[in-house]
Formats: C-alpha cells, sequence, structure tokens
C-alpha cells in the first residue's frame, strides 16, 4: 500500500527547456566540445560544492565570449511556467491528507531564485506548503540518481521503500529508485501529466 508520493520539480510541476542552454551557448559561438565540462561543473553546483559566483565564472572561463550577466540569463531561460492547475490539483492532494509528501529535486541556488521570482512568494509558498519535506540537491548536498539522495529522504522521515511512490522525468533516476524497492513513474514529457497520479497509484 502506498502511503508515500516523492516528486520531481522540473518537468513534473513546472516546464522546462532542457537544451535552451546548449542553444544559446552555440548560438553564442561556443565550442560543442566544452559542453561534457559545463555538465561537470553543473554537477558541483547542483550540490552546492560551489557557489553560485564561482559557477558563473566556471562557466566564464569556459565561455569567455559570453559576459557573466548574460551567463545568467541563458542558464535561467530553461525555467518555462508551472501552471495554476498543478498547483491546485497539489494543494487538493495534500488537503486529503491520505499521503506524506516530499519533493526532491536537482536544483541549484540560481535556478530556485528564478522560480520564486517568476511564482511570486505567495505561490511559491503555496507549493512549498504542500510538502512535509522540501529536499533541493544544493541544500542537502546529495543529487539523484546516486543512490544516497533516495536513502536519506528515506531515513530522515522513516520511510520504508514499498511504501513509496517517486515521480520523476527522468528514467535514469526513477531506475536508480526503482533498484531501491520504490515504485516509480516515469512521467513521459508532453504526454503524461502529473494530475493524472491517481490513475497510477
Amino acid at each position: 500500500m502506498i502511503k508515500n508520493l516523492i516528486f520531481d520539480f522540473g518537468d513534473v510541476f513546472i516546464n522546462l527547456d532542457k537544451d535552451i542552454v546548449f542553444k544559446e551557448i552555440r548560438r553564442h559561438g561556443g565550442e560543442t566540445q566544452l559542453l561534457p565540462q559545463l555538465i561537470a561543473v553543473n554537477k558541483k553546483y547542483e550540490v552546492g560544492a560551489i557557489s553560485s559566483d564561482r559557477f558563473i565564472s566556471e562557466i566564464f572561463d569556459l565561455f569567455p565570449a559570453i559576459d557573466k550577466s548574460e551567463i545568467v540569463r541563458i542558464w535561467n531561460a530553461m525555467l518555462l511556467d508551472f501552471p495554476e492547475y498543478r498547483l491546485l490539483f497539489l494543494e487538493a492532494l495534500a488537503q486529503e491528507k491520505r499521503y506524506r509528501m516530499f519533493l526532491l529535486s536537482n536544483t541549484n541556488a540560481l535556478h530556485i531564485e528564478a522560480v520564486r521570482q517568476h511564482m511570486g512568494e505567495d505561490r511559491y509558498r503555496r507549493f512549498q506548503n504542500c510538502f512535509e519535506g522540501f529536499y533541493l540537491s544544493h541544500e542537502i548536498h546529495l543529487r539523484k540518481p546516486d543512490r544516497e539522495i533516495y536513502q536519506f529522504v528515506l531515513d530522515k522521515n522513516e520511510l520504508r521503500p514499498e511504501e513509496t511512490f517517486f515521480v520523476d522525468d527522468t528514467e535514469e533516476n526513477t531506475e536508480a529508485a526503482k533498484n531501491m524497492g520504490i515504485t516509480c513513474w516515469n512521467i513521459k514529457v508532453g504526454k503524461e501529466d502529473v494530475i493524472d497520479l491517481r490513475s497510477r497509484l
């Protein structure tokens, strides 16, 4: 019996354009062979191993033709809209008090600040208040799909894997959770929507 729900954030609640950063870097003349280094810097940033200033500086070192303010603009351009109907669905689910609910997201400091500004503090608080635990990778210094991040949430909240359901848009993340005995929904972006969750439980 499912008692606990763990949700990803990006492309589950907030829509993303994950390719835009790479497109914009190429548009500014950035060299594609440097993209693996960009991904490596992002992984450090996502677990809070480097500050926002250091992250921006390391990206600037890779792509010096792009000024630092433009780097921030490009980085945040992947964040699109958070449809109100999804927030209303989440609030209704939380009000039922049928499940313990948690957020688990690979999110960096620049992105979460941009999300707060875009949503506004009231909507952002409404979102946060739906969850018993609100875990962002840069704050807990762990990231998906590493086993340790799932174990952290399970242990901290005394959750049993077989009673836990995890929703994420990245198959690598759901496969890692499945290997720990967690039931998963690898949501197909553009074809499925989190508001159809009840049909999956």
